[in-house]
């Protein structure tokens, strides 16, 4: 657990690299999302290069799809392709690697990044497994601002009635949003009540432990006759002081001096996390 630790600050540093190469990207919530990824790509999900097309492989949709670098660079480590390729062509006129996730690379199952997509579609690919009686779970990430749409409820509502146990939700409820903090934007009250109202199972955990989110994902698994919600408390820009807490950092492309100190942040985190 430790290595995995590491290696999602590892990857927080090509997040990094990427953005500044390409000059933008939405660092914030990618530095408060990687955990979440590096969990299920390392440690739950049926899912690799040499099974994309295998229709018993587990889905997955990053439905805040603005936080495209960090599923990049986590589809990298995992071999679907290469990170040095991504960092030099990210965002660049005529690349493949665009500001959100792009379904013609391998690994990436749907186009994201208009909010409140991913949920409807992800019960959508819950359902066809329940009836073509495949063994395959299905994962979405959605952003706490995300949750403002209505289409979020249409489908917490349709997910809950249809029992789907095959589906896991996630929240990265790092509480900023691009105009501020969620709260005064529009306010949560309790996330954990409002998703049990629709029948849903709920597990809230710090969601830059993770530990604490491969247990979630483990009792998700477990968990029968409905769907799960992970409500995962994140920090946005977690890793470097430069960043956390800072709604001003949900799309920002670092200075030279940024840069070297929130690279020399995530070097001493790698470091901690390797010897802890």
């Amino acid at each position: 657990m430790e290595n995995l630790k590491a290696l999602s600050f590892e990857l927080r540093k090509n997040v990094v690299r990427m953005i500044k190469e390409g000059k933008g990207g939405h660092i914030g919530g990618d530095m408060s999302v990687m955990d979440t990824l590096v969990t299920l790509y390392f440690r739950q999900m049926n899912i690799s290069p040499d099974n994309m097309d295998d229709p018993d492989r587990d889905r997955f949709v990053l439905s805040k799809g603005h936080s495209v670098e960090a599923y990049y660079a986590v589809l990298a480590a995992k071999g679907f392709f290469p990170i040095e390729e991504v960092i030099e062509k990210f965002s660049k006129f005529g690349s493949k690697y665009i500001g959100h996730p792009n379904n013609k690379l391998p690994g990436i199952e749907m186009n994201s990044g208009s909010l409140g997509h991913g949920l409807p579609v992800c019960i959508g690919m819950a359902l066809a497994g329940k009836m073509d009686k495949r063994d395959y779970r299905v994962y979405t990430v959605m952003g706490d601002g995300e949750l403002a749409e209505g289409s979020v409820w249409e489908g917490a509502m349709a997910a809950g009635h249809y029992k789907l146990d095959n589906l896991c939700a996630v929240i990265d409820r790092n509480r900023l949003q691009i105009s501020g903090c969620t709260e005064d934007v529009m306010a949560h009250d309790s996330q954990e009540e409002r998703w049990k109202s629709f029948g849903w199972h709920v597990i809230s955990v710090n969601g830059n432990e993770i530990d604490e989110l491969d247990a979630a994902f483990n009792e998700a698994k477990a968990t029968k006759g409905k769907p799960t919600l992970v409500l995962a408390n994140t920090t946005k820009g977690f890793g470097s002081p430069v960043m956390e807490n800072k709604a001003g950092w949900h799309h920002h492309v670092p200075s030279e001096e940024e840069y070297a100190q929130i690279m020399a942040d995530l070097d001493a985190r790698r470091e901690a996390a390797l010897h802890e």
